[in-house]
């Protein structure tokens, strides 16, 4: 319960914009539970030992996701370390960092769109980024893809 008042805090003083759980997964693995204390409220008007699951549910749910958080900042930083290291200076950006992070895969028009580069000149960023193994380039169609393999193997536990 300490943990949940955390979590309030952090989001009433600003240092947490809003609260990211996937609370189903919670209740997915012990969904038998779920469906008999709910059970229970609608049969027996049980409403507390339901209100304590769910209670526990968001946070577990709640540690589990901050703890992906920091795993994600942390690949972020040292993303960050190895591409000022081995990117020519005109390629690393912190920006360039923050795209290929959105999500696990990136593509050059995304580079375009978040003002990073030219289309030709974005292409060229992701081959170099995968030249030092952060990125890896998959071919879908007409377009080249890059996953961010790092996240997308962390993403996937």
């Amino acid at each position: 319960m300490g943990r949940i008042v955390n979590i309030l805090f952090l989001i009433q003083q600003e240092l947490l914009d809003l609260p990211v759980l996937y609370l189903s997964k919670s209740i997915i693995e012990r969904k038998n539970d779920y469906y008999r204390l709910l059970r229970q409220v609608t049969e027996k008007d049980a409403w507390e030992p339901w209100l304590l699951f769910m209670l526990k549910a968001v946070e577990e749910t709640a540690v589990f996701t901050r703890e992906r958080i920091q795993t994600i900042r942390g690949l972020m930083d040292e993303t960050t370390q190895t591409a000022k290291e081995k990117l020519p200076a005109r390629v690393y950006s912190k920006e360039l960092i923050e795209t290929i992070f959105r999500q696990p895969y990136t593509k050059g028009q995304f580079l375009v769109d978040a003002g990073i580069a030219k289309r030709q000149t974005a292409a060229q960023y992701l081959r170099e980024m995968e030249s030092i193994g952060i990125l890896k380039s998959q071919k879908m169609g007409k377009e080249t893809l890059y996953l961010n393999v790092k996240l997308y193997d962390l993403l996937s536990k």
